[in-house]
């Protein structure tokens, strides 16, 4: 009875109805509008040429995937064990003049075995590895990573991996006789053959300049490690492939190519490139055509906020608690219709704004990095729960304060402006990570399709687009403000009825 009266005092509203109809108009024109004006291309040679779709991996991300691989055909259940040790490698122009290739290995550079699905980009693997300066891992799945604890400065170790049908188990060893078990994963739909072997890569050298008016600019720069694999088991039979490769290479690769050399048992191994996760640099992450929702949210919350104050302002309270003396259901039900009035626009904005934005995207031949269903899904509902608890707030700030004014400056300076200032480097790093855990603002970390990795050489900061909170934590935090905010209009409003 309550809920459905509310309900019929805010559709006859009619510029409340027209301000939900212009939050849902402004999120899909503006997505639009970003997507229309988008454009990609990238450099082979001295040719403009269409940027090529990122590899995925089994689980539908986008992946990084190039390496030089020594390898060889396993059949059924079986191992690899080395001693990997003297890496080396190649930095090109690295600061402070950027005017001479050095001698030098970057902190992620990775050497070791490896078991993978064939030799195609994306293809399922396990790996036991040394890196330049994190010591010795287990990676799989160009997702996940695991330290070795008692190896973790280590700058030469013996490896072993070992096959159990879809079971892959890393080893660590000091002396190649006591053996430290790293991890056992599980790769699915494993076939009968695969191919085990060596390999090494050696990402980009990141240089994050700091700018004085805040935020960063990132530079990078070629590299390629070398390693040497002695007391190689099971021996011999090796092909080396360039995985990932193009035929175009850099003027200094030409006279340095990557591959592998065997002398007395010693095999040597140079590479270049990454086996991790691709980042927010390599494509435009799928968010970004719900940019509109910053503006989205202006009208939402006004309209909010005089669902909140209207009969305050007229002086209609009374009227309403004689004919419901219930305040607490009488808060409820304004909430809830609120709520859902702003989730339903809000699911009919994201629908129509990630379907065309995402076509005129593809359109124009920009690469939007691909990520799991699930993701796209929970980015899509959440940023609707994410308008329908952003009217929840509102209009709890509205009953709260009882005045408009205050009402729309408090909630947007709480929900959207944080965001804002975080990520366009107004604010200092620490002092934007804490407003994005602390205030309401907190809940645009549901959009984020791409989360942080702890693999990565690249900056994974608030002003690169990643937030402190999970998703679903962060929309927590607005969750949370909304239902102290109508709380606190609940008791005061029972404190004026009493």
């Amino acid at each position: 009875m309550i809920l459905r009266a509310e309900w019929i005092k805010f559709r006859t509203v009619p510029t409340w109805t027209a301000g939900l109809a212009a939050a849902a108009l402004l999120v899909v024109a503006l997505g639009c509008l970003f997507a229309s004006g988008s454009q990609m291309s990238c450099m082979e040679g001295t040719r403009e040429v269409k940027c090529p779709a990122p590899p995925t991996n089994a689980d539908g991300v986008a992946v990084e995937d190039k390496f030089t691989f020594v390898h060889r055909a396993l059949t059924g259940d079986g191992s690899i064990t080395a001693r990997v040790g003297e890496l080396d490698g190649t930095i090109t122009y690295p600061p402070p003049n950027h005017d001479q290739i050095v001698s030098g290995i970057v902190p992620w550079s990775k050497a070791g075995l490896m078991v993978k699905d064939g030799t195609n980009q994306g293809a399922d693997y396990a790996a036991v590895l040394l890196t330049g300066a994190h010591g010795v891992r287990m990676q799989h799945g160009f997702t996940h990573d695991q330290v070795a604890p008692d190896f973790a400065s280590a700058r030469a170790a013996w490896l072993r991996l070992t096959r159990a049908g879809e079971q892959i188990t890393g080893f660590v060893s000091a002396d190649g006789t006591t053996w430290q078990k790293i991890d056992t994963v599980r790769l699915k739909g494993l076939p009968a053959t695969v191919r085990i072997g060596l390999f090494v890569t050696s990402p980009s050298g990141v240089t994050v300049n700091e700018q004085s008016q805040g935020g960063h600019t990132v530079q990078a720069r070629f590299t390629q490690s070398t390693a040497r694999f002695s007391q190689v088991t099971p021996a011999g039979g090796w092909t080396g492939t360039l995985v990932g490769h193009s035929d175009y290479r850099t003027g200094w690769q030409k006279t340095h190519p990557p591959g592998h050399t065997e002398s007395g048992g010693v095999l040597t191994v140079a590479g270049a490139g990454d086996i991790a996760p691709q980042t927010h640099a390599e494509g435009l992450p799928v968010e970004r055509v719900l940019t509109g929702v910053f503006a989205g949210l202006v009208p939402l919350i006004v309209v909010a906020v005089l669902c909140g104050t209207a009969e305050f302002r007229r002086r209609m309270i009374g009227t309403t608690l004689v004919a419901m003396p219930y305040p607490g259901r009488v808060s409820a039900a304004k909430a809830a219709v609120v709520g859902a009035a702003s989730l339903v626009a809000g699911l009919a904005a994201v629908a129509v704004t990630l379907s065309v934005g995402l076509r005129m995207l593809g359109a124009n031949d920009v690469i939007v990095l691909p990520v799991p269903w699930t993701t796209t899904l929970r980015i899509a509902v959440g940023t609707a729960l994410l308008l329908a608890l952003a009217g929840v707030f509102a209009y709890g700030m509205g009953s709260l304060l009882r005045r408009a004014v205050p009402a729309v400056v408090a909630v947007t300076a709480l929900l959207v402006a944080p965001p804002i200032l975080a990520v366009t480097s107004v604010l200092p790093p620490g002092l934007g990570v804490w407003l994005l855990r602390l205030t309401p603002g907190a809940a645009f970390a549901i959009q984020q399709g791409v989360p942080a990795y702890p693999q990565l050489s690249a900056p994974q900061t608030v002003f690169d687009g990643y937030f402190p909170l999970a998703p679903w934590a962060g929309l927590g935090v607005l969750g949370l403000y909304a239902l102290v905010a109508v709380a606190a209009a609940t008791w005061r409003l029972r404190r004026g009825a009493a």
